[in-house]
């Protein structure tokens, strides 16, 4: 780690404020087609636990479909610090592990889901529609883990990951692309979310 990287960690570390419990990167299968792609998501991984993070949270946004299963089978065997889910768009099962990866499943498209399951529960006489509140909706999420931090590189455009469980989310984009993203990349993120005041919508 070289100098200017130990002032980030030193800053992060010796601040007042917290570090994200739970954060989302969003990244692109573009991303995981250049050279050191995947170690470069391991390294991710190593830095947001050794600050403090608990969760993390990973988006792979998929443009070919045909793509899913063989970046589903190179993200199952991710190296990673601590236990790995993988969901993609067949799935329904929730994820429930400290690194939570989609492989194009978005945010519409889980929330459709979710109201899919809401509306036969109501239509079959298993839920009554007067208790459905937002519990109802997120424990029938895939991912019901609300980041704190959601990291998008590459551009300045909002993506379709956890539209639900993001509302509150601090965004940080930084137009560093992924196969230059490094550990000082991370630690600016972290900077900027312990200098914010977070609000909650109010």
């Amino acid at each position: 780690m070289g100098l200017y990287d130990r002032y980030l960690a030193a800053r992060v570390r010796l601040s007042d404020a917290d570090v994200p419990e739970r954060v989302a990167l969003v990244i692109t299968e573009h991303d995981l087609l250049e050279r050191g792609a995947y170690g470069t998501l391991s390294s991710f991984l190593e830095w947001a636990f050794e600050a403090g993070v608990e969760r993390v949270l990973i988006y792979v946004s998929v443009l070919d479909k045909a793509a899913v299963p063989t970046l589903r089978n190179a993200l199952s065997e991710l190296d990673s610090p601590r236990p790995v889910a993988v969901r993609s768009p067949e799935d329904d099962a929730a994820a429930d592990a400290p690194v939570q990866v989609s492989i194009g499943l978005g945010g519409r498209e889980e929330f459709a889901a979710a109201v899919r399951q809401i509306a036969e529960a109501a239509a079959d006489g298993t839920l009554d529609p007067e208790s459905i509140d937002e519990a109802t909706i997120e424990e029938r999420l895939v991912f019901q883990t609300p980041p704190d931090l959601v990291i998008k590189t590459g551009a300045e455009r909002l993506s379709d990951f956890l539209i639900w469980q993001s509302v509150y989310s601090e965004l940080y984009f930084t137009d560093v692309n992924w196969r230059d993203f490094r550990r000082r990349d991370f630690l600016r993120a972290l900077r900027e979310y312990q200098e914010r005041q977070r609000r909650f919508g109010r």
